[in-house]
């Protein structure tokens, strides 16, 4: 009897352990313009940097039912459910639809990727504290020199509370189908990657004890942040 009981309390754990997802834009519905990630019922993590689950962790392809407009210079604001609960790093990269495809269709394969968006935390007492931490609702401006067009823009959050030896990292993405108007097409993304291959295991910003960094600036994963 006792150990069943036990068995039940950390089974119970395991499926009340506080991760998240990146369900929606705000202003619309779960899943409508952001593609359903295979942890929708889960919550779980990504933990291999050389699956296809890196890209967009999508359930099943065939891209969202619906695609959603926004401004260039504008904002877009990502909403998390129920709140990004672990400490990391979050950044958010887009990637144009070529042409003659849709966002809807387009699977984001191959060195399409640019960052446009990376937090830093702060340092104190050798700890690192991150901006995005217990966040529910996360706001981002679409770079106004991009060309009009459509795009995914896919978000990431890195939890790292594990992450002292490779493969500890967590990540969370979701991507959304979206399209660009307003932009004045005056810069052309150079910094180009792809997912999988973006990362390692061993990145430093990836494979770190955030509780002892001996001090240490953090070193984002990935590309470096484009701007127009």
């Amino acid at each position: 009897m006792k150990v069943t009981t036990t068995f039940a309390f950390l089974a119970a754990g395991v499926q009340a352990a506080p991760h998240y997802t990146f369900p929606k834009l705000a202003g619309t519905s779960d899943w409508s313009s952001v593609r359903q990630t295979a942890n929708f019922q889960s919550n779980g993590p990504v933990t291999d940097v050389n699956s296809d689950a890196i890209r967009c962790y999508e359930r099943a392809p065939g891209g969202a039912p619906d695609t959603t407009d926004v401004k260039a210079g504008g904002q877009i604001t990502w909403v998390a459910a129920p709140n990004i609960y672990h400490p990391g790093a979050l950044s958010a990269y887009m990637a144009k639809v070529p042409e003659g495809q849709t966002a809807a269709d387009f699977d984001g394969a191959g060195a399409v990727w640019f960052k446009v968006y990376q937090d830093m935390p702060t340092t104190s007492g050798g700890q690192y504290t991150w901006p995005s931490n217990g966040k529910a609702e996360i706001p981002f401006t679409i770079p106004q020199c991009l060309a009009d067009g459509e795009y995914l823009f896919r978000i990431e959050h890195v939890a790292l509370h594990s992450a002292s030896a490779a493969g500890g990292a967590q990540f969370y993405i979701s991507c959304a189908q979206v399209r660009v108007s307003g932009g004045s097409g005056t810069a052309q993304p150079s910094e180009l990657v792809s997912f999988p291959g973006a990362y390692k295991a061993t990145d430093p910003g990836l494979m770190i004890n955030i509780y002892n960094n001996g001090g240490k600036a953090y070193q984002p994963a990935g590309p470096g942040v484009f701007t127009c």
